[in-house]
């Protein structure tokens, strides 16, 4: 027989009514289906001790059958993680420089400055960085025969006196700027200024946006400006309407052109009016 589970009874019986095994429905069906029992809470399987004890375990203790295979992978080490491993134990601020790790398309190529010939820290420059003690150190071992223990106390050594020298070089530069009227903000000061050109960089895009807007709108009608018609339009009946009386439009640029042509009686000079008469034109004549 079926396990009945309470949470799953209307289940089973809607189940049952679809195939027409069950065809007068239940009277708590409906009230079920409105307020369904609550899901069992979950629970640990019971524990079947005849099954267990038949099942074997694989353990590896000394006395069983069993041993690990004998072809291991090999522990993969290489002398600078050891010494970059004491050298951040020793100085565990450089941790906290900022480097850069991003790779490009291709690998970098090594230093020209390297083996035998790399014989002082200072050849890769003023301002060492963690990785230059690192691999200064062995290539001391290395190419120059010396013991790891003292490769790195001298590396170390070199490293601590350039850093120290950079650092005092760096800050009587800042003074001698200051001396000069130099102003190096602080990084509160940058924050600020940043804070500002994100501002007005908002302010310069909803300038723009509004001279786009203007720029848009440029097809519209003004009709602040008195055409003398009237600044309410009438849809051309005022024009026609006028047209029909025989009434001339006085803004045509045909006779604006005519007007301005031609010049009025009162502005004639004596001088032409004597140009125009016949004995002045017979006096021409040949």
């Amino acid at each position: 027989m079926v396990r009945r589970i309470a949470s799953q009874v209307h289940k089973q019986v809607s189940r049952l009514m679809q195939v027409n095994y069950i065809r007068d429905e239940p009277v708590w069906y409906q009230a079920v289906l409105q307020f369904p029992p609550l899901p069992l809470p979950p629970r640990a399987p019971p524990s079947r001790p005849d099954v267990e004890e038949k099942t074997p375990r694989y353990h590896l203790t000394p006395n069983s059958k069993l041993r690990p295979p004998k072809n291991r992978p090999s522990t993969i080490s290489y002398l600078e993680d050891e010494v970059r491993r004491q050298f951040f134990r020793d100085h565990p601020l450089e941790a906290f420089r900022p480097i850069c790790v991003v790779e490009g398309g291709l690998v970098e190529e090594e230093h020209p400055v390297s083996g035998k010939g790399w014989t002082r820290l200072s050849q890769r420059g003023k301002n060492p960085t963690a990785e230059d003690a690192v691999l200064f150190a062995v290539n001391l071992h290395r190419h120059h025969k010396v013991s790891l223990t003292v490769a790195y106390t001298r590396a170390i050594a070199e490293f601590r006196a350039l850093r120290a020298e950079y650092d005092i070089a760096s800050t009587f530069a800042r003074m001698e700027a200051e001396a000069y009227g130099t102003m190096f903000p602080s990084e509160i000061d940058r924050t600020f200024k940043k804070e500002d050109e994100v501002y007005q960089a908002i302010e310069r895009k909803k300038a723009l946006d509004e001279g786009a807007l203007l720029a848009r709108k440029r097809w519209r009608a003004i009709l602040n400006v008195d055409s003398g018609m009237g600044n309410i339009w009438s849809r051309g009946q005022e024009y026609a309407n006028l047209q029909k009386q025989g009434v001339r439009p006085t803004h045509l640029v045909a006779d604006d052109q005519t007007r301005l042509s031609t010049p009025a009686k009162d502005e004639l000079t004596e001088a032409d009016i004597v140009a125009g008469t016949p004995d002045f034109l017979r006096v021409l004549q040949p």
